[in-house]
């Protein structure tokens, strides 16, 4: 991976959001709240398909190199009549951030959507954001996405299939909010959602598809019915049969939890495999109810994705705000996923600061080492990281690990443990 040769410049942005660099200081990063200069090795080039954001009511901090420490930047430095702000990378797919963006946030500033802040500062004619690769599978890269292709064929699908609901309801998250799953399904290729559930038995903090009227806007819409038997299996089978590489996943982001709609999956689940043995028919869920997890089981499903912000209850529950379901319950359907020699995967939300605290990974390690996950999917949590951090009342003190060092020590305690970014398909090496 390349790296660049210097620390690259501050970028700002001004009222508007045109951003530009500012040499006189070099991009900082932040962590839990606290400065830092970013080393070469954390920095790659922004990847293609990434977004920049200028973020309102926030000051931006870069690095001195004199007097090696932070700097903030109260007014815009080309313009006295214009305002500044911080600029943050939202990344794209399979890339995980090192350090989010330096701020010094104003009062009132306003809440962030709902999106992952990376880092960002430029050198040598491009951009170049605190982060790392975290999966070779290209399966989202933007290159891999034709547009033209994607309207014509998912134009031609919807046409096609009037009478199935979930099919018209995959058509607008393609078209209308840019799905990367749902741009698969239509292109016919790798892992295809199956959204089923239009309830929730949690209310995160971060949810994309619900959220308060006084909090940030949701970043997609919730599905609105529950897919009947004959729409969901005709998009599984079809996908499973024909699809390289083949993935189905019931629980997405334009859903509430799956298991509240288990009686169904598992219907389905065994029309699917009555009709097809290839591929992998996979969970993403909370994980809140051990014995629908089981009955999905027992159906026949090959893995499930655990949602998971913590493996501290405390600030587990904080987060996802359940009802009726406890921290407890998470770790008993890993418990009856592994007794039944299935794969289990950790949708573990990336903040640093809080995921490379000490705390947080003694406890990792510890729920690692007595429930055996077999695969750990590093996402970045999209959320406003000081309001994140308020809301879970996480102490500001403490020096974090740093997101690579604290993969590195889990990739040494555990040597038979998978890291990467997607769903992998069961039984193939990662």
């Amino acid at each position: 991976m390349e790296h660049p040769r210097s620390l690259p410049a501050m970028v700002i942005a001004d009222g508007d959001g045109s951003i530009t660099d500012f040499p006189e200081l070099a991009m900082a990063g932040m962590s839990n709240g606290r400065f830092s200069q970013p080393a070469p090795e954390d920095l790659i080039p922004l990847p293609d398909g990434s977004e920049l954001f200028a973020l309102p009511g926030r000051l931006p901090v870069g690095w001195d190199r004199d007097g090696n420490e932070p700097a903030m930047l109260a007014e815009h430095p080309f313009s006295s009549k214009k305002p500044v702000q911080a600029v943050a990378a939202f990344m794209a797919p399979a890339h995980t951030t090192v350090l989010t963006s330096a701020y010094q946030s104003q009062e009132n500033a306003p809440l962030l959507p709902l999106f992952a802040y990376t880092a960002v500062g430029w050198l040598d004619g491009r951009f170049w954001v605190a982060a790392f690769r975290s999966d070779p599978d290209k399966r989202q890269d933007a290159a891999q996405f034709n547009q033209r292709r994607i309207d014509r064929n998912t134009r031609q699908k919807l046409k096609n299939h009037k009478h199935n609901r979930l099919i018209q309801h995959l058509g607008r998250c393609c078209l209308s909010y840019g799905c990367p799953a749902a741009r698969n399904y239509f292109l016919g290729r790798w892992e295809a959602p199956l959204p089923t559930s239009p309830q929730c038995n949690a209310r995160c903090l971060g949810c994309i598809s619900e959220q308060p009227s006084d909090c940030c806007p949701s970043t997609q819409e919730r599905i609105s019915f529950v897919p009947k038997l004959n729409e969901i299996c005709e998009i599984a089978v079809s996908h499973l049969e024909h699809a390289d590489r083949a993935i189905v996943s019931f629980g997405q982001g334009c859903e509430g939890e799956p298991l509240l709609q288990a009686e169904r999956i598992a219907e389905a689940i065994v029309k699917i495999r009555s009709q097809t043995s290839r591929g992998t028919v996979n969970l993403n869920s909370n994980s809140s109810l051990p014995d629908r997890v089981k009955l999905l089981a027992e159906a026949g499903l090959d893995s499930i994705r655990v949602s998971l912000n913590s493996a501290q209850a405390e600030y587990y529950h904080r987060y996802y705000r359940p009802k009726n379901y406890q921290f407890s319950d998470v770790l008993r359907s890993i418990d009856v996923m592994k007794k039944a020699g299935r794969f289990v995967s950790l949708n573990y939300f990336i903040l640093p600061g809080f995921t490379d605290s000490a705390a947080e990974l003694t406890a990792l390690a510890t729920m690692i080492d007595r429930h055996r996950p077999d695969f750990i999917q590093l996402r970045n949590l999209n959320i406003d990281p000081q309001w994140y951090l308020k809301s879970l009342d996480f102490p500001p003190s403490g020096n974090s690990l740093g997101i690579r060092s604290w993969l590195g020590l889990l990739k040494k305690q555990f040597p038979w443990l998978g890291f990467g970014y997607f769903n992998p398909e069961v039984g193939r090496k990662y």
